[in-house]
Formats: structure tokens, sequence, C-alpha cells
């Protein structure tokens, strides 16, 4: 049902069957108003949507869209042949606190319409609730998630079951709900995150996502409900989430707001289009504000903008570049590498779950250190035989030290920001091969985290380092107390 191609990093290309056919993903859902299109359906076909996603609710509360819907089914509807998924209304639970219909009513209704993924009723605890009201919710979910199950079980060419997990912003309650629902389900959307998302709370999201995945299998698709802006797309991506639905692109242009991979612009204070788009590339910015048309045509735009992101993603994971497109992305707000550095402090779920790279790791910035290439490298160490006495060095002692004789010692390593040492052979082979930043301290201390493992890991040995002028007060912090180190700078000592 759901089939892993590439992998890259916790990302993944892969590709989900539905009754109506095939998704590729990872995958945006654009989010349709049946009561109000504003770009034609056949629109975001050719713009790149795969699939759409609909509130069931909405057109079970609407006589005339719901009698249709049972007539000619979802896909007529919508004028759509392709997947087609149904939320059960909890948009408008978290707005209003209540909907009138039962979760097996909603279910059976969506079953009935022939949607491809139906949403069972779901309660999206808000944010920073206290922790008693989001387990009471969460079992509720879990409840009706079960009762949608089993009224599933048994269709012929059945739709998929979308279980939530919830929670609110307890991440031992997203792993709790999340265990509770294996084996009950296809794809397992990550919910109520659209507050989070609109107050830039990204760490709470990192954290949210990662324990989610902890508690689910490996192979079953994530999707993180409610987010579509372009700029944490990548970010979603890398840390393990499949699918993403959003009405970011229409909501924004009824608001004047031109979206972007690195954040969100007003168009009403816009000089110049940075997009190639059909609707920039064919518009100033003058023209576009001043247009007739203006919410449909910007609403085109940020279409085009999340799909032109999510082709990017895939072809960065098909490279095996995921993560470095993923630092570019987060210096677009300060808040969203914050929560990237959080999310890489995930060293148990990242070591898992992320392949090797299949392409050298190019130094980005201080995050890079984190990486679990570094761990997974100095980890290697505690298997290196290094006699009675090793030399580390920076630079070529040759250079600097001729005194010193690389003959004279049992085992050679260089030492590489932000790796930590290696023998020479390995210099051109992944991962040390990598671009680095010499002057980058994180780095530095990271690579020196490697020497202090190696120093302790044979106590019995004597190193010798030599080190370039800008490792010597780090090294002499890093290795103070170790009395098995001889540190030699620019002049011995």
């Amino acid at each position: 049902m759901f089939e892993i191609k590439i992998k890259d990093f916790l990302g993944r290309i892969g590709v989900l069957d539905t009754p109506h056919g095939k998704i590729e993903t990872p995958a945006l859902l654009p989010v349709i108003n049946p009561n109000r299109l504003l770009l034609p359906v056949s629109r975001m076909k050719e713009i790149g949507a795969e699939a759409l996603i609909t509130n069931a609710y909405i057109i079970y509360r609407t006589p005339h869209l719901r009698e249709r819907a049972v007539d000619v089914g979802i896909h007529r509807l919508l004028g759509f042949d392709a997947p087609v998924m149904t939320d059960s209304g909890s948009y408008q639970l978290s707005v209003y606190g209540d909907i009138e219909v039962e979760n097996e009513d909603i279910v059976q209704f969506q079953i009935e319409v022939g949607s491809d993924i139906i949403v069972p009723k779901d309660i999206p605890t808000p944010p920073f609730s206290p922790r008693d009201r989001a387990e009471k919710e969460l079992m509720t979910t879990v409840r009706n998630v079960s009762e949608a199950w089993e009224m599933l079980a048994g269709l012929s060419n059945r739709p998929l079951l979308a279980s939530p997990i919830q929670g609110s912003t307890y991440p031992d309650l997203r792993e709790k709900c999340a265990r509770m629902l294996r084996g009950m389900g296809d794809i397992f959307p990550i919910g109520a995150v659209v507050p989070l998302l609109e107050n830039y709370r990204f760490k709470q999201i990192a954290e949210i996502i990662l324990h989610s995945k902890m508690g689910t299998s490996t192979c079953t698709p994530i999707h993180l409900f409610g987010a579509g802006h372009p700029m944490i797309l990548s970010f979603a991506v890398a840390f393990g989430c499949d699918l993403f639905d959003s009405a970011a692109y229409a909501l924004f242009a009824k608001e004047n707001r031109y979206l972007s991979p690195h954040g969100t612009y007003d168009l009403s204070s816009m000089e110049y289009l940075p997009c190639a788009c059909p609707i920039c590339s064919t518009h100033t910015a003058k023209e576009l504000r001043e247009s007739d048309e203006r919410e449909r045509l910007l609403a085109e735009h940020n279409l085009h903008t999340a799909f032109s992101e999510i082709r990017l993603i895939k072809e960065s994971i098909r490279e095996g570049t995921l993560i470095e497109l993923v630092q570019q992305r987060c210096r677009a707000h300060p808040r969203l590498l914050d929560a990237l550095k959080i999310a890489l402090s995930h060293t148990d779920i990242i070591d898992e779950l992320s392949p090797q790279r299949r392409s050298s790791p190019f130094y980005s910035g201080p995050e890079s250190a984190l990486m679990p290439e570094v761990r997974r490298h100095q980890k290697r160490l505690e298997r290196l035989e290094v006699g009675k006495n090793c030399i580390i060095f920076t630079t070529h002692p040759a250079s600097t030290h001729p005194e010193l004789s690389l003959k004279d010692f049992d085992s050679v390593f260089i030492l590489r920001a932000p790796f930590g040492p290696f023998p020479p052979e390995l210099a051109e082979t992944l991962p040390v091969n990598t671009v680095h930043v010499s002057g980058d301290l994180e780095a530095k201390h990271k690579a020196l985290e490697g020497v202090v493992y190696l120093v302790k890991n044979n106590p019995d040995t004597l190193f010798t380092l030599v080190l370039d002028r800008e490792w010597l007060d780090i090294a002499k912090q890093r290795l103070n107390g170790l009395d098995n180190v001889e540190v030699w700078g620019e002049e011995n000592g």
C-alpha cells in the first residue's frame, strides 16, 4: 500500500496506492472548499496536484452538496479523477468546540461518497492544554479510529484510513497515541499543529513530529495536517513527514500575502516578484496588485510555489542532499533554525532511521556538526588500533615540526572538523571528504570530542597532537586533564 523508493536522512520518496490511483510522496494536497472554488480543480491538477482534500463535514451539512455527493460521488462532485481525501470536520471542531455529527455517521458518509482516504472524527486538542484534557481527548480519538477501522474491515477495494495522532504539546502523549494506533490505519496524520505553525512554534512542532515517528511503524506514511507553507516543507520531510495539506495558498491570497520558500511577503509593499511561475513572469507586482483577479492569481502563484518546493525536495532526496536544503531553508527564520538544532539532538531516532549518505556532506553551518555521519564516524574510532604512540595533526608536521617524523609513530591520524581523527587513507572517502569551514568553533569542538573519545579508549597510548594556531586554545580546554596527550602548536608546547 505504501512503497518507499528512495531514502535520505528521515525523508523518503514513496508511492501510496489508493482506490483512485497512486500518490507519489512527498505530496501536498490542496484543500478544496466546494462552496468556494478559488481555482478550478483542473488548473490545480495542471500545477501539480496529484490528490486533493476536502471537508466531508461541510458537504454533509450542506443539503445540495450532500445529495449530489451521495448521488454521483465525491470525485464527480469536485471534477477530479484522482485520489481525494476527506476530513471529518476537526477544523470546525477546533474553532467552534463541537460539530453536529457522530463519528460513525461521518465515517459512513465518507464511505458512501467514495472517498479514497477517510479521516474519523478526531479531537484536535489545542497546544498547551492541560495534560488531563489532552489525555482524555486522545483516548476519544483512539476510540473513534478503532470504530472506523472496524467499519472498513471487509470492504472490497476499501478506502485508506487516516488515523490522527493527537496529544497536544506533550511529546510523550503523541508517542503514546501513535503506539495505540499501530495496526489501526494506513496513514497517520499529526493533528492540531496549525496554531503552532501560525505562531512560529517550530521547536514544539519538531518534538511532536519526532515523538509521533517514534510511536509509528517506520514503513507507514506520516501526514502533517495543515502544513502547506513552503518554508516548513523541507524541514518536515527531512524528519519523516510524507503528506501535507493546506488551504494556505487561498487563505494567504485572500489576505494579500505572497508565499515564498523563504517566508511571506505583503503584496501591497512589493516592488518585484522574485518568482518565475506563469503568474509572476507575466505580471509586475503593481499589475498583480491592481488586477481584478488578484486573489485568484495570487492563489495560483502560492500553489505554484508550494509544488515547486515539493519537486525540489524530491530532487534533493534523490541526490542525497535533503539536509543541506533544510539548512538553507531554516536560515529563513531564527526559530526554524533553533528547531533544526533541537530536532538533530534526537540522536536515537535519527541514527536508527537515517540511511548512510550517498553523497559527500556539505558543511553548511554549526548544526552540521550534529549530523549522524559525525556520530557514526566517531563511533568507529573505538575499533581502531593505535599502538603505543599516535600522532594526530591538522597540518602535516613536516612543514612546522621537521623533528617529528611520522615513521616514529605506530599510528597516524588527520584531524578534520567536525569529524575528528581519521587515518590518511580515508581522506578522500565518505564522509570525511566534506567541504568544511575551518574557522567554525562548533565544528572544532565536535572534532575534539572524537579526539577525547580516542584518547580515553586508549589510556596506555601516548598521543601527540600537532595543531594549527586556531585549534590550540580550544584543544587545551577540551584535553585538559588527559595525561597521555602532548599538544604541539607552531612552537613546541
